[in-house]
């Protein structure tokens, strides 16, 4: 378990990092922080530019601790937040399987993290070099608790900017014309700014 510890690590926390870099500087053919936060107001997700940045830095930071094997349950739990939070707002009406959009990814990603935070990162770690590993049943099911509770954040958060009543007509008429100039973008755009 050694090698398949760090291997799962490497290849989780590596594509992590790209998926968070990808939403923050447009790096691996992301769209940065200006396109992904378009999208993610689109979803529902106001303001964008925090959401987008906020779950930037869960999945580059996550996957960067989790190369490293350092606080394998606080990187565990900001993935699974991000995971969760994808689920709610572009995948579960999909239903299960990737193929139609749905959130068999994101339901193995949480899988994975709750796992490996179960079995720790190993002796190839910096956890394991510093002597504190955490690991263990209760290690697993608080990153799972943190992931829950930092996905029910955002969608607090973002319930919470969500207008009460309907716009007046003024307001709604600028909507339909700043929204006739701009495009949106494909559905397939605003799906990948989230997952």
């Amino acid at each position: 378990m050694k090698i398949g510890r760090l291997l799962l690590r490497l290849v989780a926390g590596g594509f992590f990092i790209g998926h968070g870099t990808q939403k923050l500087f447009g790096w691996f053919g992301g769209d940065g922080l200006s396109a992904t936060s378009e999208s993610f107001e689109q979803l529902g997700m106001a303001p964008g530019k925090a959401h987008a940045s906020a779950a930037g830095v869960a999945e580059a930071g996550g996957g960067a601790l989790l190369v490293a094997g350092l606080q394998t349950p606080l990187a565990a739990a900001g993935i699974i937040a991000t995971m969760l939070t994808a689920i709610r707002t572009v995948h579960f009406k999909n239903g299960p399987w990737v193929t139609n959009g749905g959130y068999e990814y994101n339901a193995l990603v949480i899988a994975t993290m709750i796992a490996l935070t179960e079995l720790g990162p190993g002796p190839i770690s910096l956890d394991a070099a510093r002597g504190r590993e955490h690991a263990g049943a209760g290690w697993a099911l608080a990153a799972l608790a943190a992931g829950c509770a930092g996905a029910l954040g955002v969608h607090l958060a973002s319930s919470a900017r969500q207008p009460s009543q309907a716009p007046s007509s003024s307001s709604a008429d600028r909507r339909a014309a700043d929204s006739s100039a701009e495009p949106a973008p494909p559905v397939e755009q605003v799906t990948a700014a989230v997952a």
